[in-house]
């Protein structure tokens, strides 16, 4: 649906975060006239008439009732499409819709590279924006990455990077290509089971015209065979990781030691950047040397320097415990302290626990609201691993400066979300960094959001 057919419909936007403001600023730019309402929380409801007066501002949930008045409702990503007051408001003729979906349907022509995954979607997707960008391809990096694609509407791009959660890949439209980094399991608590995330999260092949997976990962290969245009990286035949440098088929492309981002899982986000940039016809061989010059994002094994003796590392967006299995293999030769544990959505720790029982020069604090779990999994696999136990992040940091050894790495990698103690995970990546001593002005935003 393009946005000139809400014209003369009852339209409500749901969510007023940046997606939602969004949202509200692309309706007024093509429908001026378009009466529009807003649910959003009582705390927003003073920001949000400030923004627009117009509004009819609703400050709480609304249920299928509300619902079910309006003829399109425009719901922010984070709004589980599976709950049970939008069903019933479904069944009654209430269409539910999204800005990834508005942006797709009024740019139908653009060349979309879009990235998925539960975990690299957000490094793969700024290194293909990087690349290409050192190619002089004028090219647009936006989505889940940041930056809403309404907030992009009416400007153009030759490429366009786009990052799509699994909550925005049946929103897609018709696109040249599509990426999955990985298929793990995740966000449970908004797709309800781990059957309807997996489908969800591939939607995106059926909206690709072309498709590029994980090689590495039998689960994807096997639920992607079906598709008549896949190709793959992380295989020897193509873009690929071995011994000490990335590869596309035998010929030695890039050393590793160069690399901007540490562990052989970005390294493999590489390959799957340059599989992507040479499905688009861009020379990814010369676009390779630009992996130097790349910025890591913030929040992902991003290192923040030496403070009491002890190295450390913010991995705020580790919100797998199989994310915090891939933290610890980067750091392999180091001396670590792991604190681990958040909000419990009821994940599997029983994998981490299995993948850390030979770690030699590791130690673990388990904190949150699901510590105590992931402690007691450790404990009944009788570990020689020194494990601590406490309530919060803050005790969390304070154990770990006493127990880590001199010149050690305290590595924040939770595998787990932050909604028990905080907003978000750049809320918890922020305390972190201050807890830790450093200045939080070392937390920037994502480098080369929007067109360049």
């Amino acid at each position: 649906m393009r946005i000139a057919g809400l014209a003369a419909k009852r339209v409500a936007i749901w969510g007023f975060g940046r997606e939602g403001r969004a949202a509200i600023q692309a309706l007024r730019k093509r429908l001026p006239e378009l009466p529009l309402a807003l649910y959003c929380s009582e705390s927003e409801a003073e920001e949000a008439q400030a923004f627009d007066a117009a509004l009819r501002i609703y400050p709480h949930e609304p249920d299928a009732v509300a619902l079910s008045a309006y003829d399109i409702v425009i719901k922010s990503p984070g709004i589980s499409a599976y709950k049970p007051a939008i069903i019933t408001a479904q069944a009654q003729g209430t269409r539910f819709t999204s800005g990834t979906a508005l942006w797709f349907a009024e740019n139908p022509q653009a060349r979309v590279v879009a990235v998925t995954g539960t975990k690299g979607k957000s490094t793969t997707t700024a290194l293909i924006a990087h690349l290409a960008r050192a190619q002089g391809v004028r090219t647009a990096l936006a989505g889940n990455i940041g930056l809403p694609l309404l907030e992009l509407l009416d400007q153009q791009a030759d490429l366009w990077a786009i990052e799509l959660s699994s909550f925005q890949t049946g929103e897609a439209g018709a696109l040249e290509l599509g990426v999955i980094t990985s298929l793990y399991e995740e966000h449970l608590d908004w797709h309800g089971s781990r059957e309807r995330y997996v489908a969800d999260k591939l939607k995106l092949v059926d909206q690709a015209n072309r498709l590029l997976v994980n090689a590495q990962q039998p689960v994807l290969l096997e639920k992607t065979a079906h598709h008549p245009h896949r190709s793959l990286f992380g295989q020897t035949e193509g873009w690929h990781v071995a011994e000490d440098a990335i590869y596309r088929g035998e010929q030695r492309v890039f050393p590793l030691q160069r690399m901007s981002v540490p562990g052989l899982h970005n390294a493999l986000n590489a390959c799957a950047a340059l599989a992507a940039l040479e499905a688009m016809g861009i020379d990814a061989i010369a676009a390779a040397q630009g992996l130097a010059s790349f910025r890591p994002l913030p929040h992902r094994l991003q290192p923040l320097g030496e403070r009491d003796g002890l190295h450390w590392i913010n991995d705020s967006i580790s919100t797998t415990p199989l994310a915090t299995l891939a933290a610890l293999e980067s750091l392999r030769d180091r001396e670590v302290t792991v604190i681990v544990g958040g909000h419990d959505r009821g994940l599997d720790w029983a994998p981490f626990v299995e993948g850390v029982k030979s770690r030699k020069a590791l130690r673990i604090v388990a904190q949150g609201a699901n510590g105590p779990r992931i402690a007691a999994a450790l404990r009944a696999a009788r570990l020689e691993i020194p494990l601590g136990d406490v309530d919060h992040l803050a005790d969390a940091i304070d154990m770990a400066r006493t127990i880590t050894p001199e010149g050690g790495t305290v590595l924040l990698s939770p595998g787990a979300p932050s909604f028990d103690q905080f907003h978000d995970y750049a809320e918890r990546g922020r305390c972190f960094v201050a807890l830790a001593g450093f200045d939080e002005q070392v937390i920037v935003g994502i480098e080369g959001l929007g067109i360049a």
